[in-house]
């Protein structure tokens, strides 16, 4: 099970794990061993995350979501499978995470007269300053 908060499990059944060879540190290993680890979440079969944190979550996954709606992780920052198939899941755990949090409305507000007076004013005394440069001198 990946616990993504308190209320909100995901059963291991719709994670699916392929182990594949990681670029990087590991010398002669890193030919020989699969440790990098590719984490597939399907997330248009999963009924436990809400509809509108599952469409903010595909604007979140971004470029690792595919058009058939499969988050794709691919975790390869250690040199044990173990530590790489860990930190796949704490990733997508963290992005489900975000994408769970209702964002606040917005309350539309009108500005006070006395904010549109200021803004009127300095916007008079700008246009003052600017009539005033553009105006001959007077050489009588």
């Amino acid at each position: 099970m990946l616990r993504i908060n308190p209320a909100l499990t995901i059963d291991d059944s719709a994670l699916e794990e392929r182990f594949i060879r990681a670029s990087g540190p590991g010398g002669q290993n890193v030919n020989k061993v699969s440790t990098a680890v590719e984490l597939r979440f399907d997330l248009r079969r999963c009924e436990e995350i809400p509809d509108r944190a599952k469409a903010r979550l595909e604007r979140l996954a971004g470029a690792r979501m595919t058009d058939e709606g499969v988050i794709i992780i691919k975790a390869d920052r250690f040199r044990t499978q173990e530590r790489n198939r860990a930190d796949a899941r704490e990733r997508l755990a963290e992005l489900i995470q975000r994408a769970l949090i209702e964002p606040k409305r917005r309350i539309a507000t009108r500005p006070t007269r006395s904010s549109r007076e200021r803004r009127l004013r300095a916007k008079m005394q700008r246009s003052d300053i600017k009539r005033l440069r553009s105006s001959k001198p007077d050489l009588s």
